[in-house]
């Protein structure tokens, strides 16, 4: 998986669309090996990450748990400090 896809279920505020489509642009660039497609891919590019945002938005919709909502702030801070032991401060 891409590091840059955060997890985006289960938060409270929910997901914005900007964050669904910034992690769907990730995808898409994943999986496409491009950065910035070509002139000639860029409308294939642009309506995959489209339709990934879309589909994405339906499913974390549509997804139900029953584990209280992570705060943001809170999951940054322990990315940070996990990040601090793996690799110093």
């Amino acid at each position: 998986m891409c590091r840059n896809i955060r997890t985006l279920f289960n938060f409270q505020p929910a997901a914005t669309d900007e964050e669904i489509l910034a992690a769907s642009l990730q995808f898409v660039r994943k999986i496409s090996g491009f950065y910035k497609p070509s002139m000639a891919n860029e409308a294939a590019f642009s309506a995959a990450v489209n339709d990934i945002a879309r589909i994405s938005e339906r499913l974390l919709i549509s997804l139900e748990t029953s584990a209280a909502p992570k705060n943001r702030e809170d999951e940054a801070a322990r990315a940070k400090e996990r990040s601090a032991q793996r690799f110093g401060t």
